[in-house]
This record gives C-alpha cells, sequence and structure tokens, in this order.
C-alpha cells in the first residue's frame, strides 16, 4: 500500500467529519440553504437544529451494580441535561413530532444541536474515537483490542475529554450492558434489539483498523473482528465486505473510477429505501414505534438489484437520489450507494465530494469519514489548507504520523 495514500485517507477521514458537522443530521436540504447557503469550508455548529432529537434521548445504567463492580458509568459529564437518565432530573419537555422520522422532540428553540458547542474545524466524538484508536496502536506498537477498549472506556467516562454531546445509541447501549457486569469485549447490542446498531458509524474504526493489515484478505477479518467491539450488526459487517477490499485496491493504485464501478457492483440495494422508508418511519410517528421484527425486515431484506452508478446518473439528478431514492440517514445500505455516487460523480475530485457529502445532509459526518477515506485513497494529494482547517491540525498529523510509522514497521 502506498504510505501517502494512506494518509490521504486518514487526512480525509478527519476533514470530512468536520466539514459535514454543522449540517449533521438535517435530512430537508432547504435548511442547509437557509442556514448557511452551502457549506463551502468549516463552520460552527448552529443554534437551533432545525430537526434534532438529540434532547431526550435516553441512558440508563445500572448504577448500583457499576459501583459494586467499580465500573465507572458516567459517559453524559457536562452534556447530562441533554440526555433523560436515571441520575439526573430531565427538564425538556418533548412534545412535537417532526423532522424527516417523526420522532418525539422539544420546541424548535430547544432543539440542541447534536454537535453543540463545537466550532469550525473541530471533530466530532466519531472521528476522536478513530484517535482513540489510533493512539492506541501507538502507544502499542500494534492494535491490541483489550488495550483499545480500556483506552475507549477511559474516554468516554472521563470528564472534559469528550467535548461533544452527542453519543449514539450504540455507545449508550454498550455503557448500558456494561454497567451490568457484561465482559468489556461483549458489550455491543445486536441490530436485532436496537434497530440503529446497523450504522455508519459501525463501519468507521473497523475500517481504519483494516489499513494495519497488508492484505485486504487479512484486513477484512481484522476490521469484521473490531467491529464486533461495539456493533453486531449483519449491515455493517456487509458494507465491510465492500469498503475494505476497496480501500486496499484504491491504496495500491488502482485505477481509482474502475475500481469504485467494479465494487458499486457488489452492493445489493434493499427493498425498502428512499422515499417509501421515510414513509413508513413518519407513519408509526418515529422509527421506534415500528415492532422490531418489522424494522429488521424493513432493514435485511434486499432485491436482486446491484448498484449501478452509471444508471444512477443517467436516470436521476442529485435531488432525486438524494432522498427519494436513498435516505441520507444512518443505514449502510443506503449509504454506500450516496458516498460512491457521489464519489464518481466528481471524478474523485477530493474537495468537491467531501463538500458534496456535507450538502447532502442526513448522516453527512458518518457517512462523510467512510467517503472521506475513500476519495483521499483514490487521490494523489489532499489541500494542505483543508487539513490546517483543523483545530487540532498538528496533534492529528502527529498521530497519523505515528500511526503510519506503525503500519511500515508491521
Amino acid at each position: 500500500m502506498d504510505t501517502t495514500r494512506i494518509k490521504n485517507a486518514l487526512w480525509g477521514a478527519f476533514i470530512s467529519d468536520s466539514i459535514a458537522m454543522p449540517v449533521h443530521w438535517y435530512y430537508n436540504r432547504e435548511y442547509i440553504k437557509e442556514g448557511f447557503g452551502r457549506i463551502k469550508w468549516f463552520e460552527n455548529a448552529q443554534h437551533p437544529h432545525p430537526e434534532s432529537f438529540m434532547v431526550g434521548n435516553s441512558y440508563h445504567p445500572n448504577i448500583k451494580k457499576a459501583q459494586e463492580l467499580g465500573r465507572p458509568f458516567d459517559i453524559t459529564h457536562e452534556h447530562i441535561r441533554f440526555y433523560n437518565t436515571n441520575y439526573n432530573d430531565f427538564n425538556f419537555k418533548l412534545a412535537v413530532h417532526a423532522g424527516e422520522h417523526k420522532n418525539v422532540m422539544p420546541k424548535k428553540g430547544e432543539r440542541y444541536h447534536y454537535h453543540h458547542g463545537l466550532k469550525a474545524g473541530e471533530n466530532t466524538l466519531g472521528a476522536n474515537l478513530i484517535r482513540v484508536l489510533m493512539r492506541s496502536i501507538i502507544k502499542e506498537g500494534k492494535y491490541d483490542q483489550k488495550v483499545f477498549i480500556e483506552d475507549f472506556i477511559h474516554y468516554l467516562t472521563t470528564p472534559g475529554l469528550n467535548k461533544d454531546p452527542y453519543s449514539e445509541i450504540y455507545i449508550r447501549a454498550w455503557f448500558e450492558n456494561y454497567s451490568e457486569g457484561v465482559p468489556p469485549h461483549a458489550c455491543a447490542e445486536e441490530q436485532r434489539n436496537v434497530w440503529s446498531i446497523g450504522s455508519n458509524g459501525g463501519i468507521i474504526r473497523p475500517l481504519i483498523l483494516s489499513l494495519t493489515s497488508k492484505s485486504s484478505y487479512q484486513a477484512l477479518g481484522v476490521a469484521l473482528q473490531h467491529q464486533q467491539i461495539t456493533h453486531r450488526s449483519d449491515n455493517v459487517s456487509s458494507a465491510l465486505t465492500v469498503l475494505v477490499p476497496l480501500l486496499h485496491k484504491l491504496l495500491e493504485k488502482a485505477e481509482p473510477l474502475s475500481a469504485l464501478k467494479e465494487y458499486a457492483s457488489k452492493v445489493q440495494l434493499a427493498k425498502i429505501s428512499g422515499a417509501e422508508l421515510s414513509k413508513a418511519y413518519a407513519d408509526h410517528k418515529g422509527p421506534g414505534n415500528i415492532p422490531k421484527n418489522v424494522m429488521w425486515k424493513i432493514h435485511t431484506e434486499f432485491s436482486d438489484r446491484e448498484l449501478d452508478l452509471d444508471m444512477l446518473i443517467k436516470n436521476f439528478n442529485e435531488d432525486e437520489i438524494l432522498g427519494p431514492v436513498f435516505t441520507t440517514g444512518c443505514y449502510p445500505e443506503q449509504s454506500l450507494p450516496i458516498l460512491m455516487y457521489l464519489i464518481y460523480k466528481n471524478g474523485f475530485h477530493f474537495k468537491h465530494s467531501v463538500m458534496d457529502n456535507a450538502n447532502a445532509g442526513g448522516d453527512c459526518v458518518h457517512r462523510g469519514i467512510i467517503l472521506g477515506m475513500l476519495v483521499g485513497a483514490g487521490c494523489e494529494e489532499v489541500p494542505n489548507k483543508l487539513k490546517m482547517g483543523l483545530v487540532e491540525y498538528d496533534s492529528i498529523n502527529e498521530e497519523i504520523e505515528g500511526f503510519v510509522k506503525v503500519i511500515q514497521a508491521t
């Protein structure tokens, strides 16, 4: 694998995350236009977020059991006021069913941004957990699952380390299981039990870890094993079987557009997609009201059709693809077609692909980390101006150099 391309892939992850942060979970793209015109550079997270339903997300650890075991349980810290937990008084009123999924949320003035308080050029928790993984590998000179889990727990339970209010449901579910005394390596929740465990967030660290293996064959095994620490999901695993070998092919300097088309053809399309999926959620006033067996079927039934990027470009415009054809939500079966389409449409142009992903809205942060890695791996240079736009450029640069040094030594 080409060392420069590896670094480009890593920079792509951090840059795309930060660029997309201010419009994360903006499903209605008119809100992006109203608030920003168009995302062209790093921006602050604005208040209020027109579609945010972060306020009121639940987190209920077994405090007594955790204390008996000597296990830390608080992952909310200074962000606790946003969460409905069993160790705080929740003072927001949730009464409005609005947004893409018609989830219950507070009145508009209390719809705090998922990344409330983050400034232009700062990274979200998803990207910072990549850094936790990288630092763990640098520290040990190799990947050690036990050490990573210890660092993961330390980062999330130590006040002041995580500036990002938004903890995805997989993190909250993980620590609820941890508080019950479940062994750390087995705390991941199942997609069958919690529908959004099958999310883009489960792809990003395994994809990063796959860089430590020289062959895509070995890399896939390493990625799938790491995935199980936090996401027990068929859909995440399926996505990794496409993304890991594609990433490695790009790092080996294969012709990028041909490689992308080849692996896009391995992506099966979901039976229920785009506007039909959004309607199912809205009809139930939020996906949490859909029975588990129905949700499982919605997200794991696939058609016999495969992703054809040329067909998409020929038959649909961008406004049709982003929402009506594929929802911009957090599901890999919807996001892989979108991110591959955006890269293909832009001919692997780094800046154009990253900006288009942000302006697509939805889960543009986690989808963007994946897109950023792929487009970075497929290009010779990431603009230095974009790297320097990151608030923690110096420390990220040091960690990328240290991580790549470990890769080269193995």
